[in-house]
């Protein structure tokens, strides 16, 4: 089997356990196979249409036909189609929320004697709009309270003070922003892959796990526990290097702000647990 036979096979095989991830979510949310096949075929126009044009010339019907695989007249009839409700796009929102998270639980300014958060007036030097002010930019306050309390991360103590209910920035009622979630991470991910097989030689970005086949189901909620809080530590340090970039970079003038070069940038952990595969018949473990 020659190299690109290899590569083709491999591409596969990677498809379709992406595809078999997937699918369990679409028809858990009852999505049929018509929906998904016609959301496919758009976005894989769209994709060619806006990212593989020839450098220096305009994209064309023609060339999306010979990338996608799609006759000329169904790519004419996908890119005619009206453009349907935008998803909403938070991730400016989930990344600013998730500041204000941050802040609260580790700024002194607002903690208690004992190292925990405070319960927060909505104004004051050291309430919940300083608070804002402080980790998340010109973001109103109250846009961003009803965003925590949206997804249940804050709650009402009385009308003028606010709590912190959970230290993290994740929706636990609402179907529709867990979804978000599969949205703006899982192509993260898929990106960071790309980069990889593209430009892994000379700029790979960082992107490892570990694992293990044969651990004891009993011996799981301890590593929950453990892999959750190492987590969290993790990624309260990365926020801390990041943040101080953030504000300096924010700081500047807004000739510097324009001059200089802007990516989006971050690290995401993930935990995963599934049955382990039985031991081939004479194996021994």
């Amino acid at each position: 089997m020659d190299v690109q036979a290899k590569m083709h096979q491999a591409l596969e095989g990677a498809v379709t356990n992406v595809l078999r991830a997937l699918f369990r979510v679409l028809l858990r949310q009852s999505m049929s196979y018509s929906a998904f096949d016609e959301l496919a075929r758009r976005t894989y126009v769209e994709v060619a249409m806006r990212d593989f044009a020839i450098e220096g010339k305009k994209s064309t019907i023609s060339r999306v036909s010979i990338l996608s695989g799609l006759t000329r007249k169904e790519v004419r009839r996908l890119l005619s189609l009206p453009e349907g409700d935008p998803v909403e796009n938070g991730g400016d929102r989930y990344n600013r929320a998730a500041r204000v998270l941050t802040g609260w639980v580790r700024d002194p300014d607002f903690l208690d004697p004992a190292g925990s958060p405070r319960v927060l007036p909505m104004d004051g030097p050291k309430g919940f709009a300083a608070l804002v002010r402080r980790h998340s930019g010109d973001m109103p306050a109250r846009a961003v309270l009803d965003e925590l309390h949206r997804v249940g991360a804050v709650e009402w103590l009385d009308e003028q003070h606010v709590q912190l209910h959970t230290r993290a920035y994740v929706p636990t009622r609402s179907a529709s922003d867990k979804l978000g979630i599969l949205g703006r991470d899982v192509p993260e991910l898929i990106a960071t892959i790309d980069h990889n097989i593209e430009h892994g030689a000379g700029d790979a970005r960082f992107q490892r796990k570990v694992m293990y086949d044969a651990i004891p189901r009993s011996d799981l909620p301890a590593f929950r526990k453990l892999s959750a809080t190492q987590a969290q530590a993790l990624l309260e340090r990365m926020d801390r290097w990041l943040q101080v970039r953030h504000r300096v970079a924010a700081a500047g003038n807004d000739a510097e702000a324009a001059a200089t070069p802007r990516r989006r940038v971050g690290l995401g952990i993930y935990y995963f647990e599934e049955p382990a595969a039985p031991p081939s018949q004479g194996e021994t473990r």
